[in-house]
């Protein structure tokens, strides 16, 4: 006698990664993992009732480091050829004071990722895009907008898998699920030192990043 298995619909997941945040908690803790293969780390980071729909990479292209620069486009390049969705924001300089001693200068400021994930997330749930969202990131700016899907889509939800060192007990809060990202889920999910790309080009691993 067979025995047939009902088919149970898998959720729908789309991973929201903050870039910036996501950089600034890994290297401040671990070395050897900025070359990171963000669609198979999301893969990994997937139950086995989920699948993965898209990755969403937000950031904002840097401007005031040559070298810095470089390695950032390779990553990009990197990112766009696994698959990877890329959403830009806003590298712009920013004038600050210091009251005590009068002296001025110029400093560097992401700008927008926040509004841009904020904005995908509802937008994507309207769309029916999504069952639930996984959001790297640690910020607490992202609060509104995780509580604005929970609160119009009670049938979706939105987890959070933060950064090394960027755990947040306001995010924690309103997410429904969290956990921190690992080093060893880190480090076994680096893109390949070489990457052959489909225009015939090929990427290397930034010597600095190794």
């Amino acid at each position: 006698m067979k025995v047939f298995k009902k088919n149970v619909k898998k959720e729908r997941v789309i991973v929201y990664v903050d870039g910036f945040n996501l950089y600034f908690g890994m290297t401040s803790k671990y070395k050897n993992t900025k070359w990171l293969d963000l669609y198979s780390l999301s893969k990994s980071l997937l139950k086995s009732n989920q699948t993965l729909e898209e990755v969403r990479y937000y950031t904002a292209m840097i401007s005031n480091n040559d070298a810095k620069v470089k390695r950032q486009v390779s990553y990009v390049d990197a990112l766009k050829n696994s698959g990877v969705t890329i959403t830009l924001g806003h590298y712009k300089k920013k004038k600050k004071h210091c009251r005590s001693c009068k002296s001025t200068w110029f400093t560097h400021e992401e700008k927008m990722t926040d509004v841009n994930i904020s904005v995908d997330l509802i937008k994507h749930a309207m769309e029916d895009r999504y069952d639930a969202a996984m959001l790297i990131s640690g910020d607490s700016d992202l609060v509104p907008p995780i509580n604005a899907v929970h609160s119009s889509f009670q049938k979706k939800r939105v987890f959070v898998a933060f950064p090394p060192n960027r755990a947040n007990d306001d995010v924690r809060r309103v997410a429904k699920g969290y956990f921190t990202i690992g080093r060893k889920t880190l480090i076994d999910n680096q893109f390949s030192s070489t990457i052959n790309l489909a225009n015939g080009k090929t990427l290397t691993k930034p010597k600095d990043w190794l």
